[in-house]
């Protein structure tokens, strides 16, 4: 049989799935997901609990601290090595999770790009405390209009990224990406988990925000800043961690928070969806649909590509 991929928008019930799929099949759980290798941050990135993961063996969960970086080429060789591992323990490794970078390493390998410039990380930086990020990005949008479809106005770090390539070579970060040799990765069975109707996701992502806050989503962000830690981490800016600090440092009120952070879960969770529309190997699943952990089940039996 071979590895099956389990993607699906934020909220859209992977792990529910991939945890029933476990019971029936021998699984294990190889966590894609750039927050739940973080220690300390259970709640904002819905991590599995204690008790599941020793129903379920799971991996890459809680391997770095929240200042130690993890990245598309770790998760890879990890993941590389967990495959192999699984499948000689005669399991399947199921791989389940919304972030489609790994996803897309592991598949493609990745690109040998420019090395970083910090002289020109800190103009970038200059020129955002003038300009805002939004407008970087609008001007990434005119250089790399590929590049910037998949990247937030906010997110600082990939869009000064794409403009330090840019600046540096002459030639989209799109255009270097492409060029990535394709290395040989095991086969895959692609499933899809994502509700027909984008308002019925939407209503998933507002209950799950809403969720996390009753589970202490403040509390753990409060650790977080009592640790030491800076809010400018990468780990840190993540939907849900962003906004709650900004509350917990006063900038912003309760209903505020919990208006920017689903207004935020929901662009993510339309930017995924984006994404995985582009997928022409993928078997879609409907979460509500019936029989789908049959269905699931009969895929992975059949080994189906």
């Amino acid at each position: 049989m071979p590895a099956v991929f389990l993607l699906g928008p934020t909220a859209s019930g992977k792990s529910a799935l991939a945890l029933a799929i476990a019971g029936r099949l021998p699984c294990e759980i190889v966590s894609v997901d750039s927050g739940q290798v973080y220690r300390g941050m259970d709640i904002g990135t819905a991590k599995p609990d204690a008790a599941t993961r020793a129903a379920v063996p799971h991996h890459l969960i809680d391997i770095r601290d929240p200042d130690q970086p993890y990245s598309a080429g770790e998760f890879r060789d990890d993941a590389l090595r967990l495959i192999a591992q699984i499948e000689a323990r005669g399991h399947v490794p199921l791989l389940v999770g919304g972030t489609f970078l790994y996803f897309r390493a592991l598949e493609r390998g990745l690109a040998t790009l420019p090395a970083a410039d910090p002289q020109l990380r800190l103009a970038l930086e200059d020129e955002a405390a003038a300009r805002g990020w939004p407008a970087l990005h609008a001007e990434l949008a005119g250089v790399d209009p590929t590049a910037a479809a998949r990247i937030a106005p906010a997110d600082r770090q990939r869009i000064s990224r794409g403009l330090e390539v840019y600046r540096l070579t002459g030639r989209p970060l799109s255009a270097w990406q492409a060029q990535a040799a394709t290395i040989a990765s095991p086969p895959a069975l692609r499933l899809i988990l994502a509700p027909p109707a984008r308002a019925t996701l939407y209503a998933a992502v507002d209950a799950r925000l809403e969720a996390m806050l009753a589970a202490g989503l403040q509390d753990e962000v409060a650790r977080l800043r009592a640790a030491g830690y800076s809010r400018d981490l990468p780990a840190l800016r993540a939907v849900g961690y962003r906004q709650m600090w900004s509350h917990l440092a006063g900038e912003i009120d309760y209903p505020t928070l919990v208006e920017a952070a689903k207004t935020a879960s929901r662009q993510y969770a339309k930017r995924q969806l984006t994404w995985l529309r582009g997928d022409p190997h993928g078997h879609w699943l409907n979460p509500a649909g019936r029989g789908v952990l049959d269905r699931v089940c009969a895929l992975i039996g059949k080994g189906a590509a």
